[in-house]
């Protein structure tokens, strides 16, 4: 028996998911997740079963709904689900994903959209964050085509701003969970970090690399990949995270001196693939790192001066814009807000198939 869930396809900067409203999956947890492996094709590499797009980003899911705080439109649970295993991690956030979940939800009637601009207050569930969106919508309908581009991700579109007011500590309860800018982990110098996303970010060149290589030549680099895993099982504790063998987080983040216009160059690892750009919240804590006096990302970055600093962060497919507030001194600043401009599209409209479990076809049955 095949079960059909309402499902919408959207690009959200450069991942593609598929986005639910709450109310249309399970409600227990075990239940959901069992449900969207199903739909997603997972576990497979190709998910050939689903709708899933074979690759970590593009096996993403956003659960959006009406939010019981309020002081917020929409809550919005972000879930990685995994390709080639049968897991589904809800532990960590991702900003390309929620750049999209504003349009959803104007799209699915959950936000009112006015003539002009709609902003759209949003708390991620997976880690109490809070963020705004202001999407296009002229007429009172979702403008999807537009000039702003960002690299990563085809042609132009609308643009889509966002301000993360609360992201330090998301997933580690605090900025920097050792309470220090420089541990030395597995031997490497390195900074656990986390403004939206869990990072351990280290100079490409303490690990014998230039942090310019292609993304194709990383992924295949067994020894780095090897090294790197030991440097991230051994920072999970430090990080509050406990044993993350089966975790997406924390991600990896090499830099090196920007070449290319930029203020830093990453390489960034998700954790066990080398990202074809970085993600949105991975690019706030690197850009978060390189203004922390002392850190591996300091002594390779070049920061622009004053409060208001927008951080060009270089990645193997382009750049990725920050834009950073920073308070209290030199010796010890203080990002206070943290922005970006993303863009989003809608792709498919309709209804998903899953295969219902035998548990839940001999309910069915039954009824």
């Amino acid at each position: 028996m095949l079960m059909g869930v309402r499902c919408m396809l959207m690009r959200g900067g450069t991942s593609k998911g598929a986005y639910f409203l709450a109310q249309d999956l399970p409600a227990v947890a075990a239940e959901r997740d069992s449900l969207l492996l199903s739909l997603m094709g997972s576990p497979d590499p190709r998910q050939v079963d689903g709708i899933g797009g074979g690759h970590p980003l593009t096996s993403k899911v956003a659960v959006v709904s009406r939010s019981t705080d309020p002081d917020c439109d929409v809550d919005f649970l972000f879930a990685q689900v995994g390709v080639d295993k049968p897991s589904v991690d809800t532990t960590p956030n991702c900003g390309n994903i929620l750049a999209a979940v504003g349009p959803f939800a104007i799209e699915r009637g959950l936000v009112p959209a006015r003539d002009g601009v709609t902003t759209v207050r949003v708390r991620i569930l997976n880690t109490g964050t809070l963020s705004e969106l202001r999407i296009e919508t002229p007429g009172g309908a979702v403008e999807y085509l537009g000039e702003a581009r960002i690299d990563g991700a085809p042609g132009t579109a609308a643009p889509i701003a966002i301000d993360f007011l609360d992201a330090e500590g998301s997933v580690c309860g605090t900025l920097l969970p050792t309470g220090r800018v420089v541990d030395v982990v597995e031997g490497v110098a390195v900074t656990l970090i986390d403004n939206g996303m869990p990072v351990i970010v280290l100079r490409a060149s303490d690990v014998g690399r230039t942090g310019h290589e292609s993304r194709e030549l990383l992924d295949k680099d067994v020894e780095l990949k090897a090294r790197l895993e030991a440097i991230r099982l051994a920072a999970g504790p430090l990080m509050n995270l406990g044993d993350v063998r089966d975790k997406v987080v924390p991600k990896i983040a090499l830099v090196a001196p920007p070449r290319d216009g930029g203020h830093i160059a990453t390489r960034s690892f998700i954790p066990h693939e080398c990202h074809a750009a970085i993600g949105v919240f991975a690019a706030v804590t690197v850009a978060t790192a390189a203004v922390l006096p002392g850190s591996p990302a300091s002594t390779v970055a070049r920061i622009p001066e004053g409060r208001v600093k927008t951080v060009s962060v270089e990645h193997p497919t382009g750049e990725f814009t920050v834009r950073l507030e920073v308070d209290g001194t030199a010796e010890q600043p203080v990002v206070t807000r943290a922005g970006l401009l993303r863009t989003a599209r809608k792709l498919f409209d309709g209804t998903a198939f899953a295969r219902l479990p035998a548990a839940a076809r001999n309910v069915a049955a039954a009824e």
